[in-house]
């Protein structure tokens, strides 16, 4: 396909900057959508609207922490499961069968609460990610 002839580029404008005003530049572009630092100078030089990415620190920060707390609640969720699990091999004794039963449906309840703080987790994820 050939482009139009209105937007075919043919000429350059050349600008000197330094090394630090080059790596400046290069920090602005990348707070924004567009791929190469010539798109941006061409947009901001011709005031075009320039999408500008926002990044929420506090938010960053709290994500590092629900997602290492995501880890700790898989890691008590396996440990439960193989205690109840080792539990399951005395279930000959009378005496602990009626508790082995008791942790068997508190096993369940935090199964559950776990993955659902882990869904909530992941979907705050997702929103911050913008995807």
């Amino acid at each position: 396909m050939c482009k139009e002839s209105s937007t075919m580029r043919t000429l350059t404008v050349k600008i000197r900057v330094s090394q630090q005003e080059k790596e400046s530049l290069k920090k602005f572009q990348q707070k924004t959508t567009e791929k190469s630092l010539s798109n941006y100078l061409r947009k901001q030089g011709l005031q075009k609207p320039i999408t500008v990415l926002y990044r929420n620190e506090s938010a960053d920060d709290f994500l590092r922490e629900m997602i290492s707390l995501k880890k700790q609640l898989s890691g008590i969720g396996n440990n439960f499961n193989q205690a109840v699990h080792k539990l399951h091999t005395l279930d000959h004794i009378p005496e602990f069968r009626n508790w082995i039963i008791e942790q068997q449906a508190l096993q369940q309840q935090v199964i559950a609460a776990i993955e659902q703080i882990r869904n909530r987790i992941h979907q705050l994820y997702e929103q911050w990610l913008q995807k």
